[in-house]
């Protein structure tokens, strides 16, 4: 019986489309104004402080800016950078200059399982915060009080058993009551190594003749293991 589900956010909740094409590039154009009028404020600091450790070298100020342009560029997720993006991206939020995107599908599924006794956590690359940025601040209102926790990759890389094995140990559940959704098969195939049930979420493109996991086009597909 299914007592948790863990869900992944892009691809899964919510399109990749709103992450790629709207918070990235809120986050790329607005990080070196965003740093450059809080450098004494010491949460900046250490963030900056971070970024050198991080290259392993001593780094002025602009060098730093530079350097967390280059890491969104690259896609890299790196822990001042994310944490960075959500301080952002909660300004954004806040002045309404989007909302968090989540499909309608989605919303419907998540309450009624929750409604229904089962816990909900969001697993995704993103911070914590930014996780809760979007659910806070979507067209269907608040939707964090939806979920019992969050984890990023603080815990593990996505696609390492350990993480899983970390969330399981976390929420106090054997694995084998854990459903986790995602699109990425590779996070779904270290799932699965620690014994979690699994759903790909595949909402477009084509579906392999053999998939690894059971398949589902949007959350209405989504069938819980008995």
């Amino acid at each position: 019986m299914i007592r948790a589900i863990v869900t992944d956010i892009e691809g899964t909740t919510s399109s990749l489309s709103f992450v790629k094409d709207v918070l990235f590039p809120y986050a790329r154009n607005h990080l070196p104004a965003f740093i450059r009028r809080r450098l004494d404020d010491p949460l900046i600091r250490v963030q900056l402080q971070a970024v050198a450790e991080a290259v392993g070298q001593s780094l002025n100020d602009d060098q730093a800016i530079d350097q967390l342009i280059r890491w969104i560029d690259e896609d890299r997720k790196i822990t001042p950078l994310k944490t960075l993006q959500g301080m952002i991206w909660e300004t954004g939020y806040r002045n309404g200059d989007f909302q968090g995107h989540v499909y309608d599908d989605a919303v419907h599924h998540l309450q009624a399982w929750k409604s229904n006794g089962i816990a909900l956590y969001v697993f995704s690359s993103g911070s914590v915060q930014a996780q809760q940025l979007l659910f806070a601040h979507t067209a269907h209102g608040d939707l964090t009080p939806l979920f019992s926790g969050y984890f990023d990759t603080r815990i593990g890389a996505k696609r390492e058993s350990a993480a899983y094995e970390h969330i399981a140990r976390t929420i106090k559940l054997p694995p084998g009551s854990i459903l986790f959704l995602s699109d990425i098969r590779e996070e779904l195939d270290a799932a699965k190594t620690v014994g979690f049930h699994t759903a790909w979420l595949i909402r477009d493109g084509e579906i392999p003749s053999r998939p690894a996991h059971p398949v589902a086009r949007n959350f209405d597909a989504i069938r819980l293991p008995n």
